[in-house]
């Protein structure tokens, strides 16, 4: 039996590397006096193969402090601009966050959520797959009780 090379399953982790990661927590739009927060994870990939990627995909699975069971999901395909391959050496954001589950809620302001007596801490499960590999879990990142991302706030201006 033959089998061509690049039919073979690769190891993400050899693929990607995650350069910088962090997570915190975004402000959705309101919908009346109820503001909506939602955890966020921010990645910069790097694409450490010597070959283009057309298919890279990163998931985060978001769990409450104490809970088992997944509290919210995203999932993101790495799309450079113009919908190309990513380039070896070549970075792309990537930003994590569920739509629609796993939010907070509050009709108070955004940062009096993280006092509630409610409130839970949210850890994140990073996933990578490239092509039709299996999910690999490539980091876990806490989410800060933080609004917004710092990489953006310390960007230059225009």
């Amino acid at each position: 039996m033959l089998f061509a090379a690049g039919c073979a399953s690769r190891d993400p982790g050899q693929v990607v590397s995650i350069d910088q990661a962090e997570a915190y927590w975004a402000i959705e739009t309101p919908l009346g006096d109820v503001q909506y927060l939602a955890p966020v994870v921010r990645l910069v990939v790097r694409n450490k193969d010597s070959r283009p990627q057309r298919s890279i995909e990163f998931t985060a699975n978001f769990r409450q402090t104490g809970q088992a069971q997944i509290w919210s999901s995203a999932w993101q395909r790495v799309t450079p601009p113009g919908g190309r391959p990513l380039q070896p050496g070549e970075t792309a954001v990537v930003t994590l966050k569920p739509e629609g589950e796993g939010r907070y809620t509050t009709t108070g302001p955004a940062e009096a959520i993280f006092q509630h007596e409610n409130f839970k801490d949210v850890k994140a499960e990073i996933w990578a797959r490239v092509g039709s590999t299996p999910w690999m879990k490539l980091a876990e990142r806490e989410v800060e009780r933080r609004i917004g991302s710092r990489a953006v706030q310390q960007a230059p201006g225009p």
